[in-house]
């Protein structure tokens, strides 16, 4: 990913923005084929090392490209919006704001503990603040054992980042402060979270 300097973003704001938003594209190689599939995925930190731990369809044959690829790549999707030229107090050309995380690294299938502990630990992001949520121990150990036939556990240990933060840091405070105004005026939430991303990033401002 093309990233200016301008626009890159430090290594624990990219592991903090891939922590917010986890549903992922998981993407690897069968020959010169590229295969993608979209997934919620689990990011840990360990030993100054990061892990991203998910899982497959047993059906999906992109099961076959990772125990051992050593590059898989993860493509992470953040807040994003159109930001309109119209806004800016001298003629320019519009663009698109957005956060985006390019982890690269190598997976492993996980053995049957290990899935059992990822998906555990997913169940109980998702499912711990709910009332009646259904964590591990909530299910039927013969169902779960069933289910996890179905799917393919793996883990992988991302050894590059690329991570662009493209917020409008090209614009000086005017045209930044009519960036925030109008998509604060907009009903779209990706409008609204880039605002507010915006907001925090130049307090003085507002």
């Amino acid at each position: 990913m093309y990233i200016p300097k301008l626009y890159r973003m430090e290594r624990a704001e990219a592991v903090q923005m891939m922590k917010a938003n986890p549903f992922a594209l998981l993407v690897t190689v069968d020959g010169q084929r590229p295969l993608a599939t979209h997934i919620p995925l689990e990011i840990r930190e360990e030993d100054g090392k990061i892990f991203a731990t998910g899982h497959i369809a047993y059906g999906n044959m992109q099961k076959k490209t990772l125990a051992g690829n050593r590059d898989v790549l993860l493509v992470f999707q953040g807040s994003h919006a159109y930001i309109s030229s119209s806004w800016y107090k001298s003629e320019s050309v519009p663009t698109w704001d957005y956060l985006a995380v390019h982890a690269y690294g190598t997976a492993r299938i996980l053995t049957g503990d290990e899935l059992k502990t990822a998906l555990a630990s997913m169940l109980e992001r998702y499912e711990a603040h709910r009332e009646n949520g259904r964590l591990w121990e909530t299910f039927d150990p013969e169902m779960l054992a069933r289910e996890m036939k179905g799917i393919v556990g793996f883990e992988v240990e991302i050894t590059s980042l690329e991570a662009a933060a493209k917020m409008s840091q090209n614009r000086d405070n005017a045209d930044f402060q009519s960036i925030v105004t109008e998509l604060e005026k907009s009903e779209e939430q990706g409008d609204i979270q880039v605002a507010n991303w915006l907001r925090e990033k130049r307090k003085e401002l507002f």
